[in-house]
Parts: C-alpha cells; structure tokens; sequence
C-alpha cells in the first residue's frame, strides 16, 4: 500500500508553550515523499531500495505496532528543510493502516506521526501542515488554511542538524523572541510574499543564514523577487522570480493521502 505526504518549508517558527510543538508559518509544496509499506516479518526502512535506519518511521511503526517493509522514494532532498522526515513518517503511518486494516482516525494517524516526530527530536509540527496542505498559518493552538497555489523557486546547499539545533538553549531562545515578534505582526492570512518578506528577517534575526543563504537570497533580490531561508536547512526559497533559482514547484494545496 502508497501514500503521499507532501513536503513542507517552515517560514517562520517558534516553540509553543507545550514544548512539543510550535506555532509558525509553513507551507506544503507538490515534491514530497511516497511511502510503500508491506507487511514483513521485521520492521525495516529503505529510501530508494537502500536499507537505512529512519527513527521518526520505526517509531511510528511500533506504535502502530506492526511489522512492516518500508520504501520512501522521496522527490525532496532530506534533511535539508523540506519536513522529508514528516513527510515519510505521516505517508508511513497512511500506508500502515491501510496495509493493516487498523481501522485509526486521520487525526490518530497524525498524531501518532507528530509524536514519533517529537520523540526522533526531527520536527515540531511539520505533519500538520502536511495532513492540511496549502499554506498553513498555527499560534500554538489552532492552525488555520491560507489558500494558495504560488509557484516557488529553491535551491539547497545542504541540511542543518534540527535535533542538534532543538538541543541549543540559546538559539532557541534566540528563534523564540524572533518567531514571536515576527508572528505577532504577520496578518492573519499573510500573502506569500508578505510572508516571505517577513521570513527572512525572521531568519537573520535567528543568525542561521549561512553564506551560501545570504548570496542566493541577495541573487533573487536582484532579480526582482523576495526569498528566505527555510527552517531549518541550508535552502532558500523564492517567489516572484522565474529561473532566478535552479527548482521550481508549486505550494500544494492537497494534503497527505493513499496513493
């Protein structure tokens, strides 16, 4: 059994009272992961036929306690910011109940995703903008659709550990103050490109562009366009611009589904 997560950039974050999630600006994009689950004697993963450990999805497995062969073909770079780790745990568990006949709500598989996410320390949140699709507007406790469909440029020149970077005091601190004033003035049905503008001064108040980012963000500029970093990877994203960066998609306005 397939299912479809699409993939997903983070704008502009920042933790939620809860601890384990977060109240930001995202989007869904149409590049996401496929997951085909098949029940097996043992749990395993691969990405692309090659066998690879992958907690976010194990873990998720094991909730759902089932044994099950898993192959994520992903049309995302992974760890790079695009929620490739939601996406493949979200399309996992999509898959699993089908594959099993485990009769589980949506918002059960959900969740079940999001907390196999939150334990792997791989992400705050980003299934739900995954299940929802589109752009995806949450205060830490509701979340909201803004209808969309843009097409959007990017480029990335590597990841950024995000476990590593939700161990860090200090910047998350740093990204707390930032996200909150940031979210705080952003309209409640911001545009893409109001959004975007307000992304990336979000994103070097966080001091996490590298120079990579700053050089390419400055490239769109140039070109007549708006970009930003997305959270968190070394990636940017543009709107505006056509053939500035070297992708190009769409925001996604489905989410997650059986394929």
């Amino acid at each position: 059994m397939k299912a479809f997560a699409p993939g997903s950039v983070t704008a502009v974050f920042a933790p939620a009272e809860s601890g384990d999630e977060s109240m930001g600006a995202s989007f869904a994009i149409e590049d996401g992961v496929v997951a085909d689950v098949r029940p097996a004697d043992e749990p395993a993963v691969a990405v692309d036929g090659e066998p690879t450990d992958f907690e976010p999805v194990e873990l998720a497995l094991d909730a759902l306690d089932v044994a099950a062969a898993v192959d994520l073909a992903s049309s995302v770079p992974i760890g790079c910011g695009f929620g490739a780790s939601g996406a493949a745990t979200l399309a996992t568990a999509l898959a699993a109940n089908e594959a099993f006949d485990l009769g589980r709500t949506r918002e059960e598989l959900v969740a079940v995703a999001h907390r196999a996410e939150v334990a792997a320390g791989t992400g705050l949140g980003d299934v739900f903008v995954q299940e929802m699709g589109g752009l995806v507007v949450g205060d830490g406790r509701d979340r909201w659709r803004v209808g969309t469909d843009a097409p959007i440029e990017y480029d990335s020149f590597g990841g950024i550990a995000t476990e590593e970077m939700l161990g860090d005091d200090e910047l998350m601190a740093r990204i707390e103050r930032a996200g909150t004033r940031t979210l705080d003035a952003l309209p409640a049905d911001p545009s893409f490109s109001e959004l975007t503008r307000a992304a990336w001064s979000f994103a070097e108040a966080t001091g996490l562009p590298t120079p990579a980012v700053r050089e390419a963000v400055a490239s769109v500029e140039n070109a007549g366009g708006l970009a930003s970093m997305a959270m968190v990877g070394e990636t940017v994203f543009a709107v505006g611009v056509e053939g500035a960066l070297p992708d190009r998609t769409r925001i996604c306005p489905d989410g997650a589904s059986l394929r």
